[in-house]
């Protein structure tokens, strides 16, 4: 399903993506192809990009192909999804110790699109962090490792 979203491959795309979309909600998939949940996450990405065309744009991102960028954001577990509005980072309290990137994949598309909606309406009002509207039951639980700590 991935192949009806646009594919960022490069540093260069994503930061002209994440610095040039305006008034709207930046979505990066951080995933594999070939990785059976990153399918099913692509589905409900790509069967919702035309319903929130208003609020979002969303955009695949291999994470072999960006390796600064999966180093960065801490891409531990596939898939990860990232937000950004007009240049910063959004944040989503998930109930969970890590508010930076949603880990693994949405029960429906209509928690994604409740999300979406969360995030586009925080941003306008200036947040830079907002809370999630997923049910807690519908949202992937990992546990975080830190090491050297």
């Amino acid at each position: 399903m991935s192949l009806f979203l646009p594919k960022l491959t490069c540093k260069k795309d994503i930061d002209e993506v994440i610095k040039g979309v305006a008034e709207k909600v930046v979505v990066l998939r951080f995933g594999r192809d070939e990785d059976s949940i990153c399918l099913h996450i692509d589905e409900i990405l790509s069967k919702t990009a035309h319903d929130l065309s208003n609020m979002a744009s969303i955009y695949i991102v291999d994470v072999d192909k960006v390796p600064i960028y999966t180093r960065y954001f801490d891409i531990s577990y596939i898939p990860s999804t990232v937000f950004f509005f007009n240049g910063q980072h959004m944040k989503v309290d998930y109930g969970s110790p890590d508010h930076t990137k949603f880990i693994g994949s949405f029960k429906t598309k209509h928690d994604f699109m409740d999300l979406i909606e969360v995030i586009y309406r925080g941003a306008m009002r200036g947040k830079m962090i907002v809370q999630s509207p997923i049910d807690t039951q519908n949202i992937p639980k990992f546990d975080l490792l830190y090491h050297g700590i």
